[in-house]
């Protein structure tokens, strides 16, 4: 069994120079290695840019975190490697039930990564940070860039904490998340996993939450989105794809006519590395509505979707919907609801599509960073905020995002517009956008 850690006393007792908050390079996400194996076989030459893009700007968070901490941390980041053990197991480890499903070519290629160099400045009390280079490098940011940067924040929010304070902190949050995992216990056939790692409070605290479940409802917990601490805890390493390929294939498109088809043409170099579980449609890049209009049959052979930024009670019916036009049984597929999720949405969710689809679901900030009203004093800076970091350019050409819910589209007002007219407006639903 898992020792507890004293997460207040370890928070309280950290006065070194510098507590990396970043310590391997497998502390990320899982989709992000699926992906860059394939972005390193068939696109290592593609120059992009991910942006920093707080989607609260009334969250001043330059005011909050101190640059030079926050250089400090991203300089550490740089010169992490993986070491020996992480990469026997990245080697030897069955991942959704397929051995070596990393090429030996492509191991050897991350056995001497380095995350590249950064541009940051200060500007209107926010940070300006970016990251630029071939696609294979600058990709490998988002995720330590986004932990780095909401641990700070969360850092900078408790710093002054006496230890009794602290520990009234945290005896108050790991109530909160028992409780939601007492909750979550009656439901059938529960299938979750952890997907916190972007905008978690802390490695720590995502550990803790991590091991809870694992614990609390082990027959429903499926694993954790984090490799790290996969390996570390023997736990199933979850994820498949995100929505930085089809912005990068359309942004590279030369036709409408090729923009049109770029998700359809991610799908098609996806399925020539994986299958079987990993076969999981991601459709709402450019709008869910103009992705099942124009899909191939062959998409709907696919194991499932995942709707990520419609409501997912109107999404998921939109995808069964679809299934049943195509001649499918949803029954036999599955949805992966993985948007903003809270405890009373699983459960609605859940209850909504009992029986009738299977489910799975990918719980995020709520589960790794839900520490609102849980400081002894109120502290608004403890509550999560929406923090992304996506692609904004490739090969020099403007990325666009414009998602289920406009509150997430993402890149110039001009190139969101062209998009629009290319893809459509229909059914995207605007959603006030928390986490």
């Amino acid at each position: 069994m898992a020792r507890i850690l004293d997460i207040a006393k370890r928070v309280h007792d950290h006065t070194w120079k510098l507590d990396p908050i970043v310590r391997s390079l497998l502390d990320t996400d899982f989709y992000k290695l699926l992906m860059l194996q394939m972005i390193w076989k068939m696109h290592r030459d593609t120059q992009v840019t991910f942006s920093l893009i707080n989607r609260k700007p009334e969250v001043r968070l330059a005011e909050e975190i101190d640059v030079a901490e926050l250089r400090a941390q991203l300089d550490h980041a740089r010169t992490i490697r993986l070491t020996k053990k992480e990469m026997i197991w990245l080697a030897g480890n069955t991942f959704y039930g397929r051995k070596q499903i990393f090429e030996a070519d492509f191991l050897a290629w991350l056995g001497e990564f380095r995350l590249p160099d950064y541009q940051l400045v200060v500007r209107d009390g926010q940070f300006e940070l970016v990251f630029s280079g071939s696609w294979a490098e600058a990709t490998m940011w988002e995720i330590p860039a986004l932990a780095i940067i909401n641990e700070l924040r969360s850092r900078a929010a408790m710093r002054g904490l006496g230890p009794f304070a602290l520990d009234v902190l945290y005896a108050r949050a790991k109530a909160k998340m028992w409780e939601k995992v007492e909750r979550l216990r009656p439901l059938p056939g529960l299938r979750i996993s952890d997907f916190g790692t972007r905008r978690r409070h802390s490695f720590l605290w995502q550990r803790w939450c991590v091991q809870a479940l694992a614990e609390g409802i082990p027959a429903a917990f499926t694993g954790t989105s984090n490799v790290l601490l996969a390996m570390d805890n023997d736990l199933e390493a979850v994820g498949t794809n995100a929505h930085e390929l089809p912005m990068v294939y359309a942004a590279l498109a030369d036709s409408d006519a090729e923009r049109r088809a770029a998700p359809y043409k991610v799908l098609a170099d996806w399925n020539k590395l994986y299958g079987g579980n990993l076969l999981i449609v991601l459709p709402d890049a450019f709008g869910t509505a103009s992705f099942l209009r124009g899909a191939p049959d062959w998409v709907a052979d696919w194991t499932g979707f995942r709707p990520d930024s419609a409501p997912p009670i109107e999404g998921g019916e939109r995808i069964v919907e679809w299934w049943k036009q195509k001649g499918r049984d949803p029954r036999e597929k599955l949805l992966i609801f993985s948007d903003g999720l809270d405890v009373d949405t699983i459960l609605r969710t859940f209850n909504h599509f009992e029986g009738r689809v299977r489910m799975a679901f990918g719980w995020g900030t709520n589960l790794t960073n839900d520490f609102h009203d849980c400081a002894p004093e109120a502290d608004d800076r403890l509550r999560a905020i929406s923090l992304v970091c996506k692609v904004t350019s490739a090969d020099g050409r403007p990325a666009v995002k414009l998602s289920d819910n406009p509150q997430k589209a993402t890149g110039d007002a001009e190139e969101i517009e062209r998009y629009l007219r290319i893809f459509g407006d229909e059914e995207r639903v605007n959603q006030e956008v928390w986490v």
